[in-house]
């Protein structure tokens, strides 16, 4: 404590030079600056997976159940009905997701296809999504396609035109004389147009009845995952431990985040290597600490040797320098944070802050921010080792 107070006072006396106060202070300043940046941006971070989640919770379902091995479900009606079993689950679909060719005049496009049952739009807000049309999910003779194969093969809802849909068979012989025999076909009209606002989603789905999907794939009873809606997405986690449970080693269930972990998984990356590049400027930051150390004790010398003659040891001396560089660090630390969660907050509440661009075509205006405890412990965590890292480098100043 002793050595603390001897420190503080340090700390605010008046320098003998002024370039020591003037070091010190822009030490504190950038401490501060970095661990605010490193806080916002971490919140940043935050905000725009929080978007991308809400976006994707439109059509993506709460829990998805996929096979173990292989692509398909052999019963994916036995499997709905065994979910809908388990305490929590609201309700439960089998759908089909294959990819195939889309086709309309001398346009073509890949296409994912996905067959879904009635009453599909229960399970999710994907009828919210309509740019143009309405719905389908009963009508065979029609499909939802996203924007982008609507405006690549130039096809929109209330037209008379078709889509001629193609599939590779699945099972039986092929004619080599004959290639067009290699494939599965089936035309439908355009029901609606539907927008994300999210690519992989957009640019390549097309939704039919899952009748369409079961006759163009060739399957009978057989689904690629069963999708689930859950009464309370708190207790999602829960509900997933008791469906795995339920079905037992040959299935996995996957929550949203599972679902799209790659997507996630490139947020993640992103986040945290640009916050390491903060933490790096933060270290040059700390440098300067170093540097105010180094001068303050060169500039103590005579109160060092005044310390040793009234009894102090040579260790308690090094304890009043290191308690110096931790005061300066962690207060820079301490108001950077403050700096850090206020700006945060502020953008959080208020939006000051816009994304350039149209409005009116964004899915936020402004940017979008996000505060999680974990984040601040996390910063709390870098300043705790840089100040211990200032403090051994102070230590060995002192021995000089």
């Amino acid at each position: 404590m002793l050595a603390f107070r001897i420190a503080l006072r340090y700390l605010l006396a008046p320098k003998a030079h002024a370039a020591t106060g003037t070091i010190t202070a822009i030490a504190m300043v950038g401490v501060c600056l970095t661990t605010a940046a490193l806080l916002v941006v971490l919140s940043v971070f935050n905000g725009f997976r929080g978007v991308i989640t809400d976006r994707l919770s439109l059509l993506d379902p709460a829990i998805a159940i996929v096979p173990a091995a292989g692509k398909t479900i052999a019963d994916g009606d036995s499997v709905c009905r065994a979910a809908l079993m388990v305490p929590g689950v609201e309700m439960a679909l089998p759908v089909i997701a294959e990819r195939a060719l889309a086709v309309h005049g001398g346009l073509q496009q890949p296409v994912v296809l996905k067959g879904t049952p009635p009453g599909y739009r229960l399970l999710n807000s994907v009828d919210s999504l309509m740019v143009d049309g309405a719905w389908n999910d009963s009508d065979d003779g029609y499909c939802v396609t996203g924007t982008g194969p609507a405006l690549t093969l130039a096809v929109y809802s209330g037209s008379d035109e078709r889509i001629v849909l193609y599939a590779p068979q699945r099972v039986g012989n092929i004619n080599l004389a004959s290639p067009i025999g290699a494939f599965r076909s089936d035309t439908l009209g355009v029901a609606g147009v539907f927008e994300l606002s999210q690519d992989g989603y957009d640019s390549q789905l097309i939704f039919v009845t899952l009748d369409v999907a079961r006759r163009l794939f060739d399957y009978d009873r057989q689904a690629t995952s069963v999708e689930v809606k859950v009464s309370d997405e708190a207790r999602t986690r829960d509900i997933m431990a008791s469906l795995s449970r339920a079905l037992g080693p040959g299935y996995i269930v996957r929550d949203r985040i599972m679902q799209q972990s790659e997507a996630y998984r490139m947020i993640n990356v992103e986040k945290w290597m640009t916050s390491l590049l903060l933490v790096l400027i933060m270290l040059i930051a700390t440098l300067n600490i170093i540097g105010a150390m180094s001068l303050l004790i060169a500039e103590k010398r005579d109160n060092m040797m005044t310390l040793r003659a009234m009894g102090a040891t040579q260790s308690m001396v090094r304890r009043v320098f290191v308690a110096e560089s931790v005061i300066i660090s962690g207060t820079g630390a301490v108001l950077g944070i403050v700096l850090g969660l206020a700006l945060s907050l502020c953008q959080q509440h208020f939006g000051w802050i816009k994304l350039s661009g149209d409005a009116a075509t964004m899915i936020v205006s402004s940017y979008p921010v996000a505060v999680e405890a974990i984040d601040v412990l996390v910063v709390l965590g870098f300043t705790a080792v840089i100040a211990s890292l200032t403090a051994g480098v102070t230590t060995l100043l002192c021995r000089r």
